[in-house]
């Protein structure tokens, strides 16, 4: 059996795009992977984010916003960092931990009529499909 690859997202509040991330890897990446998000200030998971996964469905209701855990941080394959502030403030890494970052915005911040705001939860989420598709090629090749 072959080993896992452990990857972990990172953002501040984790109820968003590491939300979204985490649940695009374990979706695509199968059995291949074991997925953790993680934030600097769990904030809890936003329900617009878990509406927009299951419009291309994924659930993501049962996952939960949660703390780094400084252990499944060192032992990671891969950190991927999907906000500025997790990037800047995340901590040390081994040197084994591959580390990357997509500087996505964050539609926890979209302004606007509900539809406007859904738009961009939307648009988010299809930016980190492709990157986590991208991602799992990258990797699994």
């Amino acid at each position: 059996m072959a080993v896992k690859k452990r990857v972990m997202f990172l953002c501040t509040g984790n109820s968003v795009r590491s939300q979204m991330a985490e649940g695009f890897a374990r979706h695509l990446g199968g059995e291949k992977w074991e997925v953790h998000s993680a934030g600097l200030e769990p904030a809890g998971v936003n329900p617009r984010a878990v509406e927009v996964m299951k419009e291309v469905g994924i659930d993501i209701s049962g996952q939960s916003s949660k703390p780094i855990d400084p252990e499944l941080l060192r032992s990671a394959d891969l950190v991927v960092t999907l906000c500025g502030d997790a990037r800047d403030r995340c901590p040390v890494t081994p040197p084994h931990v591959r580390r990357l970052h997509w500087a996505l915005p964050d539609p926890a911040r979209a302004e606007g009529t509900e539809e406007e705001i859904m738009a961009v939860f939307r648009r988010v989420r299809d930016g980190i499909r492709e990157l986590v598709g991208e991602l799992l090629k990258e990797v699994d090749s």
